[in-house]
């Protein structure tokens, strides 16, 4: 049923509601937390807020900020009142309360001793370990529920925990430790949503998975970011029936029972044309993908530079001629994202660490021009004319933009050497990738000076022009941004303001900008705001998965759980991306197939060195089962090129091979490339698995079972990554009268609340449930 046909009674008129959605701020309690209005709003004019029992607030209109401080015993989902030009509103908050963990390291003598983890960005000085008297070193961090990676440094030195076995390769040569905290409370709450009756929204409150009475007084439901009158919320029984007016169309609905163990909201948009939740990224790296114009194949000259690392002849042209034979519609991808196509350096260049090898500017990260495509790959009206031809066929083009760095050859460097930041540290060191120590500044290379935007307005106006310059000029629906947290945040609000003015004003889905960084949950949902981006690539997530679909004895209680976690912090209608490879990490089918071992640190000698193909046949139907994973959960998921028909390699440059098309495809290539077709058209074709919620109904060593839900039905998913086929029944959390198998792959039993199938070996099953 449309959505359309929901709209029957109350609400709030459409244009009355603030621009933005406000996400739920994580507030810990007792503890003070500042927040910048223009992340929350991107008009933050005529602003008012009010105070509550639960929490006090703070608000500098002046200076910009917003501080809120939970009551010292406040838990679970709060509604801070605000007001903007008359209209009143709600930003929702999430109180939770840290748990305790402690490290320890016993040694005799040890100088000084620090926890580095994903729970403090990797600081090298933020969380020191103090003796003890006992011969130990010791410190206790208060840490949200979640999985961490994290090591020691003793003297500065990096080592393991060896209080704790837990060891995962950390792709950078070595491992980390893994510490689990688990959730505060025992148990689960949850909002399920119903198929429509075609007179209100309807959802099911579920504690530990089974329907229960619905507390009236704890309902929250929100149109945008105002509350919902008590005449248009009902709580009947173990139901939430939530009725709607015709002016709500295209706004979100969110609902939630502010009880702990807390529900997150369940949320639904009305509204049926294309928002990019509805995204599905095909990541090309242009230089690799096809050459369609000989005439600019043109390779760098260098007696020391290895073929891995120069360019092959790949082009735009290449790219637009498998656009209009179909190669793209036939995979069902909407969205390609393209390498960078700025014009780049024609020099040979060496890599500061070693073994020193030689490199060139084939992947687009060394730029030399801020408005002129790359002579190699074409030029600005053959570009017009690949996105334009996208948008033809329905697709939309994002574009990877790179702010942190331009190549020493720039006329910005040569130009203006006060945009950037110096290369050599008053200590003597150099400000060479140090990741952690001097994020805002580092330099990648000698020859790639980074940008100071916190030291030069001249900098941060003419880098974000430049931006908006690239999607004006060509159409381009967004970006890809390249490593996001080596730039400081003002940057992005600054482009994000600039777009919002001057290009979504034209567009009929604002522009959409997706960035890349590597840390924790806080750092990377700092960039994720109203304000600045709207997504980042959910690495924690591609962590944990990668490890359990490769780890025999890893269960998917750690994905599960990993995702929960994920959700909690980005919220269920999330549009970060999901990856099973990049063009920065081995490919996955190197682990699957054997070739990397997947208990050894990720290596990067093999990318240069290695000659790895598939040889079983069964590590497709490994990769195809992430893809499934992968095309079914919350977020965009993103194919890597030649994620399609299992493309292996070691590390960069190994995993940049050359896209191979037609007779260059093996019959096992082919089988996995129309599997993941037809599993791209499945999420196409399914609203609950783009835009429906996420329930776990099983998550053992084995199988994974999950409900997405929506308004127009819901989708079961059941993986199963063990040897053997396995005939399940799995308890459903509400009745549902039918049970239809969405790739037609099997028989299926429904009785009721229970449901029993047959999931093949390292396989899964689709099921439309109504």
């Amino acid at each position: 049923m449309k959505r359309a046909a929901l709209l029957v009674a109350l609400a709030l008129p459409a244009a009355a509601q603030p621009a933005d959605l406000l996400r739920p701020l994580t507030l810990v309690a007792g503890r003070p937390d500042t927040v910048l209005v223009a992340d929350l709003f991107v008009d933050s004019g005529g602003l008012t807020f009010g105070n509550m029992p639960e929490v006090r607030v703070e608000y500098g209109a002046v200076s910009g900020t917003l501080v809120l401080t939970p009551r010292g015993e406040a838990e679970g989902l709060l509604l801070v009142p605000f007001a903007q030009r008359g209209v009143e509103g709600v930003l929702p908050v999430q109180v939770r309360v840290l748990a305790p963990a402690t490290f320890t390291y016993r040694a005799g003598g040890a100088a000084e001793v620090f926890v580095i983890g994903q729970f403090n960005d990797w600081s090298r000085s933020r969380d020191r370990l103090t003796d003890s008297g006992h011969g130990a070193f010791e410190t206790t961090l208060d840490l949200e529920p979640g999985r961490y990676e994290y090591k020691l440094t003793v003297g500065g030195e990096e080592v393991l925990d060896l209080a704790n076995p837990e060891v995962v390769p950390n792709g950078l040569g070595g491992f980390n430790n893994v510490l689990v905290v688990p959730p505060r409370h025992a148990g689960t709450a949850a909002l399920l949503t119903l198929p429509s009756d075609g007179e209100a929204l309807r959802f099911a409150y579920l504690r530990d998975g089974v329907p229960a009475p619905v507390p009236p007084e704890a309902v929250v439901a929100l149109v945008g970011n105002r509350r919902l009158s008590a005449e248009a919320v009902r709580a009947e029984g173990t139901e939430v029936r939530v009725h709607l007016g015709p002016e709500t169309a295209g706004e979100t609905v969110r609902v939630a029972v502010a009880r702990s163990p807390a529900t997150r909201f369940a949320t639904v948009r009305l509204g049926d044309g294309f928002a990019w939740r509805d995204a599905v990224l095909y990541q090309i790296m242009i230089d690799r993908f096809a050459d369609g114009d000989p005439s600019n194949s043109r390779p760098v000259q260098h007696d020391s530079l290895a073929a891995r690392a120069n360019y092959y002849g790949g082009d735009l042209q290449g790219i637009l001629d498998k656009l209009e034979v179909g190669y793209f519609d036939s995979l069902g991808v909407n969205v390609l994202w393209l390498s960078p196509v700025a014009e780049n350096t024609d020099r040979a260049e060496r890599e500061y660490p070693p073994p020193h090898r030689w490199y060139t500017a084939y992947h687009g990260y060394w730029p030399t021009e801020g408005e002129a495509v790359e002579e190699r790959f074409g030029d600005m009206a053959l570009l017009r004319r690949l996105v334009a031809a996208a948008h033809a066929r329905g697709l939309r083009v994002l574009l990877d933009f790179v702010a942190h760095h331009v190549h020493e050859e720039h006329p910005y460097f040569r130009e203006h050497p006060g945009w950037f930041g110096t290369l050599d540290l008053p200590d003597g060191r150099r400000n060479l990738r140090l990741w952690d120590e001097h994020r805002l500044t580092t330099w990648f290379e000698p020859y790639l000076p980074s940008f100071d935007f916190l030291a030069s307005d001249a900098a941060l106006e003419t880098v974000t022009d430049d931006a908006v310059w690239w999607l004006q000029q060509t159409g381009a629906d967004g970006f890809r941004h390249d490593a996001v947290k080596h730039v400081p945040n003002r940057f992005w609000r600054t482009l994000t303001r600039k777009l919002r003015r001057e290009v979504a004003p034209v567009r009929d889905v604002p522009p959409y900008q997706i960035g890349e960084t590597f840390g924790s949950y806080e750092l990377v949902s700092s960039y994720v705001t109203p304000g600045q981006l709207d997504a980042q690539f959910n690495f924690n997530l591609y962590d944990a998965a990668k490890h359990v679909f490769l780890d025999p004895d890893a269960g998917f209680g750690v994905l599960d759980a990993e995702m929960q976690k994920s959700l909690d912090v980005y919220g269920p209608d999330h549009v970060m991306g999901n990856v099973m490879d990049s063009h920065d990490k081995p490919r996955f089918l190197a682990y699957a197939d054997g070739d990397l071992p997947r208990d050894a640190p990720d290596d990067k000698e093999p990318g240069w060195t290695a000659d790895i193909r598939v040889d079983d046949p069964a590590s497709y139907r490994l990769a195809e089962l992430y893809l499934a994973y992968l095309l079914t959960t919350p977020g965009v998921p993103t194919l890597y090129y030649g994620d399609e028909i299992g493309m292996t390699g070691a590390n960069d440059p190994d995993n940049r091979r050359p896209m191979r098309f037609g007779d260059e495809v093996t019959p096992e290539e082919q089988a996995l490339k129309d599997h993941v077709a037809a599993l791209v058209r499945l999420r196409q074709s399914r609203a609950p698995l783009r835009r429906g919620g996420f329930h776990t109904l099983r998550a053992d060593d084995s199988v994974w079972a999950y409900l997405r839900d929506d308004p127009d039905g819901s989708v079961l998913v059941v993986l199963n990554k063990g040897g053997a086929a396995q005939t399940l029944t799995l308890d459903l959390p509400v009745p549902f009268v039918s049970a239809r198998d969405a790739l037609g792959c099997g028989a299926v039993m429904l009785d009721g609340g229970k449901l029993s199938l047959t999931v093949p070996a390292v396989g899964y099953r689709v099921l439309d449930l109504r």
